[in-house]
């Protein structure tokens, strides 16, 4: 019910604002999409939200008798994914264009929330004809919204690709064919894990970053260079972001505590693309990467003080690959996706507990090829997904040793009504 008075409001009012500003054409414009997905999966999958946002499969459970009891296959049919999206114009300000959007979804806030109306995106944009000012929750820096795969799947490519919304106040700076992005991020709907363990899982919250009093750095080089007859692009970009974590503010023996744990990441991205096809590159190296929906995280390393029960901590590095490629035709397109990503452990000996995504998988991969259908507004989209994640024992250093593959086929079918 609250879901609902709040979409209702929202309608209401942004309509008003439409119809107030119509003479001095101001005001917001909606579009989006209803989507429908029909899905097939040959086991039972990490995933979120009822299975929709597919991981990766979950590791063998065995019954006393040896019978594999994850071995179960499941189908579901969800349109949690339809999308709102209110894009908002006005006066200009600062001497700059201004501007602004609101997203909202029914993907709901947890799996109990399911079908509830939650904010995907909402932000102001200044724009000067260099310069850029973005203020407000958007992707995360290192999800590239120019080079991502254009999978069917929700998860968009995760775990292999960043996926995560945030808080920010980002800068974009135009020089010539190159771009400087900067930003400071907080973090709301995607978060990293870390103590008390429940049921021996993680507890997710931002408290972590913000006990830390310092914000989430990103920064980023891009070049772009487009021509228009030709209906050709390159793109091509290097990215960093660093992080501080305070797991815990208070020990297990009761003292106050300010030790923190201290990650970073680098990535590497291009985009191809000619009239007939595109093709998307990315790696991306670095740690803790949990509150981007992908493997790693951190663990204890140490008991610095016995005494007042005082830890030590160590990120986990990880490493991902991805790779796609779509035709461009207007009606049909054909697309392939192919992903890596490996844990690579720590630099030191860990005790654990750990605070990770995946610290007993060696690495996963995927192959996921698509065809799409589009008629009007219209899309038919089928798209396989076989995920393969390699589950094992976790080494000293985090790595894990003699893995074995446990694999998923999902079959997905995409209904699509833009508007």
């Amino acid at each position: 019910m609250k879901n609902k008075i709040t979409l209702l409001a929202f309608l209401v009012f942004f309509s008003m604002m439409t119809i107030a500003q119509e003479p001095a054409k101001f005001g917001i414009e909606f579009s989006g999409f209803v989507k429908t997905d029909i899905f097939w999966d040959s086991r039972q999958t990490v995933s979120i939200r009822d299975g929709h946002f597919l991981l990766y499969p979950k590791n063998e459970l065995l019954d006393p008798e040896g019978n594999d009891i994850n071995a179960k296959s499941s189908f579901n049919i969800l349109s949690i994914q339809t999308r709102l999206t209110g894009k908002i114009t006005g006066p200009d300000a600062l001497g700059a264009k201004t501007s602004g959007l609101i997203e909202g979804a029914f993907f709901g806030h947890s799996d109990g929330d399911i079908n509830g109306f939650r904010l995907r995106h909402a932000f102001i944009k200044l724009n000067w004809p260099k310069t850029e000012l973005l203020v407000g929750q958007y992707w995360h820096p290192m999800f590239i919204t120019s080079s991502f795969p254009e999978v069917i799947s929700f998860n968009t490519g995760a775990p292999f690709q960043p996926f995560s919304r945030n808080p920010q106040i980002r800068l974009t700076q135009q020089i010539g064919k190159f771009r400087v992005i900067g930003a400071v991020l907080s973090q709301i709907d995607f978060k990293d894990a870390g103590p008390p363990m429940v049921k021996g899982v993680p507890t997710a919250s931002t408290s972590y970053l913000r006990n830390s009093a310092i914000p989430e750095l990103s920064l980023r080089f891009e070049f772009s260079n487009r021509n228009e007859k030709r209906g050709c692009e390159l793109l091509a970009g290097i990215g960093g972001d660093y992080k501080i974590l305070t797991p815990t503010l208070v020990s297990d023996s009761g003292y106050k505590t300010d030790q923190t744990v201290n990650g970073y990441a680098a990535m590497f991205y291009t985009k191809w693309k000619s009239k007939p096809l595109t093709v998307k590159l990315e790696a991306v190296y670095g740690q803790m990467f949990y509150s981007l929906t992908m493997l790693g995280g951190y663990a204890v390393e140490d008991i610095s003080d016995p005494v007042r029960g005082y830890v030590d901590y160590q990120p986990i590095n990880t490493l991902s690959l991805w790779t796609d490629i779509n035709t461009n035709g207007k009606k049909w397109q054909v697309g392939l996706f192919g992903g890596y990503t490996k844990n690579l452990g720590s630099d030191s000996k860990l005790i654990g507990p750990y605070y990770s995504r995946g610290s007993n998988i060696a690495y996963i991969y995927r192959i996921s090829p698509r065809f799409i259908y589009n008629s009007g507004k219209f899309r038919f989209a089928p798209e396989l997904e076989y995920t393969v994640a390699a589950y094992g024992k976790t080494g000293e250093k985090g790595m894990v040793e003699n893995s074995k593959e446990v694999g998923n086929f999902r079959i997905l079918i995409g209904v699509f009504y833009f508007f």
